[in-house]
């Protein structure tokens, strides 16, 4: 789908002319433009003696995406063509623009003017139009082409304010006026008919348009529904609100739609579109035409949670918030992404992530109903204990954005607040993706807590929970067990449990998925892992006995190593080990054992900083570790003691600047100052 960005008009109190020569201003390279790196000119060609000037440049810009973004696609910097039509004696300036990178793959046109206010000659106006068509981008294309308009509206809005800028620098210098175009003696211009009074009709008739639907909107929602009703259900509204509200059911049904949703619905369609009629219209049917094709609203009677999802997904509802929303908790650090993908597919996470979006809005339904006032969103906590680099594995993150993009369309505004507990290090690093994604109202409600303690510290979750009914593995005294219910009871019976006064649907620990449950290995093939052969990965074979190890010095505190391996035949172990012991300068890779090297001593001159694992065949291990001292690094993979039989490792590691690393931090300030393990399995 094609996004498109327009513009409102933004008017400048200053005549054309200025204003052009503080547009000039902005090239090659303007400091408040950052992302511009270079402009430079191909041609330059005036016309009816000066009074028309074509100008074309070629522009180098800053890639700005998330760090992980930019590795993917492999570039950090893209090239645009920019035309720009200026008209002295119209005075008019009409802009072109469309990239040269990867424009077989992504298509960007955007189109701007300036032209003369059309009643005041002294001022100017401004208004802009852009298209995004990413066409093939790695699986990415909806996503990326919604995170992109989400950019260039960002950076189109500093615009307005590098003009002022540049006409303030004008002022400055003693330029205030800059005399409009004249042609030269003898010269005749093409004569020209502006239409002035038709523009003044339509403007007239515009006027006329919005004062009869400034009209229309005296109604009082009063007036069709119950004031105990709005009170009860809908809350305070403002008189505007309340007529946009109507103005919206009205226009439901004079359209061809079947089943009209409540006014509640109606209500957060509105507040999604910042109560624009039109706007909240279009993806209102939109998403009623997508709850028909997909049968959603029989989602709560005909969904069965396969086997795999009861046992091994880290998920539940748990009683309910201190504004009194209903509190789902997912265990999203014990999630085994990769294994639930391969055993029920992306369309499987998809169905289930639906399935919890509609038990929210029953149970935000029957919250209204206990507590007598509108409780239109639920709550999220999500524990991220055990998050590292292997949820960051292509498909998962693809199915995420992809689950992201479905319920934002189709359920907006339910979210109340969603915490974030025990955030590790790696955590900013699958932010900085997601984050972009995320509709600026729903990002506004994350909260985040990065160390063990969730609790006492200053705004901790006793601030948002009731104590009572935090749960025991975050500190709190709510045992309730959090466990799967047996395979023999069915979940219309048995979804909650009673223990020290705290309900709860019943949440399983999560861990690993059995393979022999997998029905879709051929995710492997385009994972973008080493099954492409994309050169990345090492291999290398293991023999009994022996012991494969890559010593990374550290000289840049705080940066992180993260790898990625898998095996083939046997069992591998692995572990990571840190050594202020200084090693010969050129040990390099090494299949020499730290343990054969004199003087050393585990617990004296080196220490095992991440727990030894075990990588089985044909499983993927990822994961991260934050180098917090200088020194030398030691990853370390071995047959277990006693194999007889080989191994075939291959390997990537990649070390992340702390530069880069802090810089992922940004979205994260609350969770800066509260200490973090990388925790790992």
């Amino acid at each position: 789908m094609v996004q498109k960005y327009t513009s409102p008009v933004r008017i400048y109190k200053y005549p054309f002319e200025l204003v052009m020569k503080a547009y000039e201003r902005r090239f090659p390279i303007c400091p408040q433009m950052p992302i511009v790196l270079d402009c430079s000119v191909i041609h330059d060609i005036e016309t009816e003696n000066g009074a028309k000037r074509e100008t074309k440049r070629y522009c180098k810009l800053a890639v700005d995406a998330p760090y992980l973004f930019k590795k993917m696609i492999g570039i950090d910097v893209a090239f645009f063509f920019q035309t720009n039509f200026l008209d002295m004696r119209a005075r008019t300036l009409n802009i072109e623009a469309t990239n040269e990178t990867f424009s077989s793959r992504v298509e960007i046109f955007e189109k701007c003017r300036y032209y003369v206010h059309p009643d005041n000659p002294n001022w100017t106006c401004f208004d802009q139009t852009a298209t995004l068509d990413i066409k093939n981008f790695f699986g990415f294309e909806h996503s990326l082409e919604k995170w992109g308009m989400k950019q260039y509206t960002q950076t189109i809005l500093k615009g307005k304010e590098i003009i002022e800028f540049f006409i303030e620098e004008l002022k400055n210098e003693g330029i205030t006026h800059v005399d409009k175009w004249v042609d030269p003696p003898g010269y005749v211009a093409p004569t020209e008919t502006p239409a002035v009074e038709e523009k003044k009709e339509n403007q007239e008739g515009s006027n006329n348009s919005a004062s009869n639907n400034a009209n229309s909107e005296e109604k009082s929602l009063s007036e069709f529904l119950d004031a105990d009703y709005i009170l009860k259900y809908l809350g305070q509204l403002s008189p505007l609100q309340e007529s946009r509200l109507v103005q919206l059911r009205q226009k439901l049904e004079e359209s061809e739609v079947k089943k009209y949703p409540d006014y509640p619905t109606l209500l957060r369609f509105l507040r999604a579109r910042d109560f624009s009629i039109e706007k909240s219209y279009t993806m209102l049917v939109d998403s009623l035409k997508w709850r028909e094709e997909h049968r959603v609203d029989h989602l709560l009677d005909e969904y069965r949670m396969p086997s795999v999802l009861t046992k091994h997904f880290p998920g539940g509802w748990h009683d309910f918030d201190k504004d009194g929303r209903p509190l789902y908790i997912l265990r999203l650090g014990h999630m085994d992404v990769k294994g639930l993908l391969k055993s029920i597919g992306e369309d499987g996470l998809l169905k289930l992530t639906l399935h919890i979006c509609e038990e929210g809005l029953k149970k935000m339904q029957e919250q209204t109903n206990r507590e007598e006032k509108p409780i239109w969103s639920w709550c999220l906590l999500v524990d991220l204990e055990g998050l590292s680099m292997r949820h960051l594995w292509r498909p998962g993150v693809k199915a995420l954005l992809r689950i992201i993009e479905v319920v934002e369309q189709n359920y907006p505004e339910t979210m109340g607040r969603v915490l974030i507990v025990r955030a590790p290090r790696v955590f900013p690093i699958l932010w900085t993706i997601v984050s972009a994604f995320i509709h600026e109202n729903t990002r506004q409600k994350f909260l985040f807590f990065g160390g063990p303690d969730c609790l006492h510290i200053e705004d901790g979750l006793e601030h948002y929970m009731p104590v009572e009914k935090i749960p025991d593995f975050l500190g709190g005294p709510c045992t309730a067990n959090f466990i799967t219910r047996p395979e023999s009871v069915s979940s219309k019976f048995y979804t909650r449990c009673y223990t020290h006064a705290c309900h709860c649907t019943l949440i399983h620990e999560g861990g690993l998925v059995p393979k022999s449950l997998y029905r879709n290995e051929s995710m492997d093939e385009h994972d973008g892992s080493h099954h492409d052969h994309s050169g990345l990965y090492q291999t290398i074979n293991l023999t009994a006995g022996q012991i494969f190890e890559l010593m990374i010095k550290n000289n840049d505190p705080k940066s992180v190593i993260t790898w990625d391996f898998d095996c083939t035949k046997a069992d591998v172990l692995f572990t990571v080990y840190h050594t202020d012991k200084e090693l010969p300068n050129d040990l390099g890779d090494s299949y020499s054992s730290i343990f054969d090297l004199s003087g050393f001593e585990e617990g004296v001159n080196y220490t095992k900083v991440e727990q030894t694992i075990t990588c089985h065949p044909k499983e993927s291990c990822q994961g991260s570790h934050e180098m917090m001292s200088h020194g030398t690094y030691i990853l370390q993979w071995q047959l277990p003691p006693g194999s007889t039989t080989g191994a075939q490792l291959m390997y990537f590691y990649e070390i992340l600047s702390s530069a880069n690393y802090k810089g992922s931090m940004t979205s994260l300030q609350s969770a800066m100052s509260i200490a973090s393990s990388q925790q790992s399995r």
